[in-house]
């Protein structure tokens, strides 16, 4: 089972963790896209996926129906399938052939009420119906960098249609030094809904390396002080920044539009070795 395997955008990596009988990771070109442990769905090895399931489990309680933009190997909707029974999920990912690898060897069809469309997430997104997700989730990534048109102020138009008044947007972005990226993510994320956090640890909020952080957003008004005790305690020591915090942090940044010239920030060489 592990080696190297062919799928619709080149190749990946399958590799045993050996800490762990039932962990896999999933890498693509040197980058890891995914970590599951078959026999625990509840357990997330990556730090940034820790950070999604503070904000998952913070909302309101019982089954969900929720939108994964961006599968590999479903980390996430193994999740919420497990600590959320009877939720309603479907993930987008237009890796056909990596969607059978996961099916194939990591197990896919034993998550329940889960369906998977092999599309690209802005015209999956188009296609779902009007308020009918109480969560989206959006992973997703080309190797190591976010896709821009998944990014823009036309895309989250379409993110709070399909997601109902009261729910929620959860986005991973990846940025550096600066992070100008995350900046001009916000302000277009918080033109959408209004109400926005975001977590990462203090490191990576001070732009002082490469790494994940966690934009969450709403049209009511979120949990803040929940959220930023969970993050601070929780496996992964991270910040929240919320009101005003976000307010100074976007300070004045642009939000993304289609067709803006923008470099998608990727991690500098060392952070993978």
């Amino acid at each position: 089972m592990p080696g190297r395997y062919p799928v619709s955008f080149g190749e990946v990596d399958l590799l045993e963790d050996l800490d762990r009988p039932s962990g896999w990771v999933v890498s693509k070109d040197g980058v890891p896209q995914s970590y599951v442990d078959l026999d625990d769905p509840t357990y997330l090895d990556f730090e940034y996926v820790q950070l999604m399931a503070v904000v998952i489990d913070l909302l309101a309680e019982g089954p969900l129906d929720a939108v994964h933009v961006g599968g590999c190997a479903c980390t996430l909707p193994r999740y919420v399938a497990a600590t959320r029974p009877g939720s309603r999920q479907t993930v987008v990912e237009p890796d056909a052939g990596l969607v059978q690898l996961v099916r194939d060897q990591l197990r896919l069809k034993s998550v329940p009420r889960l369906k998977v469309r092999i599309l690209d997430g802005r015209t999956a997104t188009a296609a779902l119906p009007d308020a009918s997700a109480d969560l989206l989730v959006l992973d997703a990534f080309s190797g190591a960098a976010m896709p821009l048109d998944l990014a823009t102020v036309e895309y989250m138009g379409e993110a709070a249609r399909v997601l109902r008044p009261s729910g929620t947007l959860v986005v991973n972005v990846a940025d550096g030094k600066g992070l100008a990226f995350t900046r001009r993510m916000l302000a277009t994320v918080g033109g959408a809904f209004g109400h926005v956090a975001l977590l990462g640890e203090p490191g990576i909020l001070r732009g002082r390396r490469f790494g994940n952080l966690i934009v969450v957003a709403s049209r009511v008004a979120l949990p803040y002080a929940d959220l930023t005790r969970r993050a601070a305690g929780g496996m992964t020591v991270a910040r929240c920044l919320s009101g005003e915090e976000v307010t100074r942090f976007v300070a004045g940044a642009r939000p993304l539009r289609d067709g803006d010239a923008v470099v998608v920030p990727v991690p500098p060489p060392e952070v993978f070795g």
